[in-house]
């Protein structure tokens, strides 16, 4: 339950690239549907992000908390997919993801 009605927040994923990883030459998509329906995603090409063997955060996107809907209850979606084909992938690993206000 968001309790803090027209509060922003910030959602980002906490990673880890390991020096093995393969297969991430292919972009992925980082998302999330929030509680009131908004959805925000990200593609991002790993080949790209460094540093390699510690902990990144990569920002997903944002929502507000409605203001409108008294004590708004709901649930989030949050993903990572590949966005081409079926290529195999190894050496990431995802800590969790951070839901956090931002004002």
């Amino acid at each position: 339950m968001w309790k803090t009605k027209g509060i922003k927040y910030e959602v980002a994923f906490v990673m880890m690239i390991k020096d093995n990883a393969e297969g991430w030459e292919h972009p992925v998509k980082f998302g999330f549907v929030s509680p009131n329906g908004k959805q925000e995603e990200r593609e991002e090409n790993f080949t790209k992000i460094k540093p390699i063997n510690e902990w990144i955060e990569i920002p997903v996107g944002e929502f507000i908390a409605s203001s409108e809907i008294k004590n708004q209850v709901g649930e989030m979606e949050i993903y990572l997919h590949g966005s081409e084909g079926l290529y195999w992938k190894k050496g990431i690993v995802i800590k969790g993801v951070i839901i956090r206000s931002k004002n």
